[in-house]
């Protein structure tokens, strides 16, 4: 195995200690300073070949580093002055990383195309008047139960037939508000986590918000990379996230093979929180079911969540997700959302379960799934047709690695694409260190249009940096 930290280290002015061998590492452990608060706002770090030489490194890979950490928007730097710690203006104890930047869009002509946002294609979404009309609600009452029974019911089959185990179960506000939830009150601050790289934004600008380290473990189109996420186990990884399908933004779905050996490999480790999030359920491609994770273990070792979101499928305003996971970490999850909200609306709640068991509804929502493979794959289609590779298997976004080449940047891709009338994402809001990229919704696309999107990209990979049309 490689050594990713070693035994070598730095201490900078204010005591700290820089450990790592790798550029990942070198600027985690960094990123773990200045969040803890370690290393103060405006601190000068070390000169490059100084802890290249305290680390017995090359001066390249602590370069790297710094660069990362900039890239992060923690560092700012100058050739003269070097590379400080970030000031951080909010009255804070432990200061936040930055947000990522938001795709850039001013250059998107009126009334440029949406392929840019994510969303679901709102004329596929169910419509839930009848659905109100004739619902049962019983309200809430104060000091009763959080789940309603009736979603328990509902989703206590639905896991139990895809093979996931539910000891306990909990609700919570949606599938990112359940899994920061569990890792809040499971981990540690500074504990790492292994997540996917590229992954969902809102995940990765999180966890770090959160006071944990992402630990960025690579995928394919069959999901997590054993190698990788050994790596990141023997790293120390307290926590590993996993998207059973509809990864965002690859599109990515565990295979059956992968997710038993994923499993084998977690369960080396047994004390580390396997937390596997679907908020993919009824969207992604219906060739292609759930190969959980957590069901390939039977019953994993250690503390462990299975998220599953209704957002995508019936509507982004019904903020209701189901957690199941051992009793432990899922009364950690309800003891949290009685501290604070108390309970997710049991009106919500009754709305889901109803929409997870009405038949029309459920023809809908297939047909949904049929229609976003349909547009899905013509965009990866006409990509590929034009020699251009793209990642797509389930979900509603197509993935587009960047070559590497100094003339290729998102920014330039993006701005040209939107000059062509279709708004795409730039990738950088999804990476942490995997190379550039850009994202397709697909959600709405007509596949007609498939060949025009494709071509507009295939052009500005192959247009040199600066030169227009």
């Amino acid at each position: 195995m490689v050594d990713l930290y070693g035994y070598n280290h730095l201490i900078v002015p204010s005591q700290y200690q820089i450990n790592g061998r790798r550029a990942v590492t070198i600027a985690q452990s960094i990123e773990a300073g200045i969040t803890s608060a370690a290393l103060a706002p405006g601190e000068l770090l070390p000169p490059i070949r100084e802890l290249a030489d305290a680390l017995g490194v090359s001066p390249g890979t602590v370069a790297a580093a710094y660069r990362l950490l900039g890239q992060r928007g923690l560092t700012t730097s100058d050739r003269r002055r070097g590379t400080r710690v970030r000031p951080w203006y909010a009255e804070t104890a432990r200061p936040a990383a930055a947000p990522r930047a938001p795709s850039p869009q001013s250059f998107a002509p009126e009334g440029a195309a949406d392929l840019a946002s994510g969303n679901p294609d709102p004329t596929l979404l169910p419509d839930l008047s009848p659905i109100l009309e004739r619902l049962d609600h019983v309200p809430a009452r104060y000091g009763g139960p959080q789940l309603d029974g009736r979603l328990a019911a509902v989703a206590r089959r639905q896991l139990e037939s895809d093979g996931v185990p539910v000891p306990a179960l909990a609700c919570s506000f949606g599938a990112l508000d359940g899994i920061r939830r569990v890792l809040t009150t499971s981990l540690r601050h500074g504990d790492r986590v292994a997540v996917e790289d590229p992954g969902w934004p809102s995940l990765l600008d999180g966890i770090r918000r959160l006071g944990f380290a992402p630990v960025p473990t690579e995928l394919d189109d069959e999901g997590l990379l054993p190698s990788s996420l050994w790596d990141a186990l023997a790293a120390g990884a307290k926590a590993v996230i996993i998207t059973s399908r509809a990864q965002n933004p690859t599109g990515a779905a565990s295979a059956p093979g992968r997710a038993v050996e994923i499993a084998a490999l977690i369960a080396r480790y047994p004390g580390t929180l396997l937390l596997e999030d679907d908020h993919g359920h009824a969207i992604a491609d219906p060739d292609e079911p759930l190969h959980s994770v957590i069901a390939a273990s039977g019953s994993p070792p250690g503390p462990w969540a299975f998220v599953r979101s209704s957002a995508k499928a019936y509507g982004p305003d019904l903020r209701v997700a189901v957690v199941a996971g051992d009793p432990t970490t899922v009364g950690r999850v309800e003891l949290d959302v009685a501290s604070s909200a108390g309970w997710v609306s049991h009106l919500n709640q009754q709305i889901v379960a109803t929409l997870w068991t009405d038949e029309d509804v459920g023809r809908l929502v297939r047909k949904a799934a049929e229609l976003y493979r349909e547009r899905r794959h013509a965009l990866v289609a006409a990509l590929r047709a034009l020699g251009v590779q793209a990642h797509g298997k389930t979900g509603l976004n197509v993935w587009i690695p960047l070559p590497a080449a100094p003339s290729i940047d998102e920014a330039s891709i993006v701005a040209d694409v939107m000059a062509g009338g279709w708004r795409v994402a730039a990738g950088a809001g999804s990476r942490l260190v995997s190379g550039p990229a850009v994202r397709v919704t697909t959600a709405a696309l007509d596949p007609g249009d498939a060949p025009e999107v494709a071509g507009l990209i295939a052009r500005a990979i192959e247009r040199p940096a600066g030169r227009g049309y």
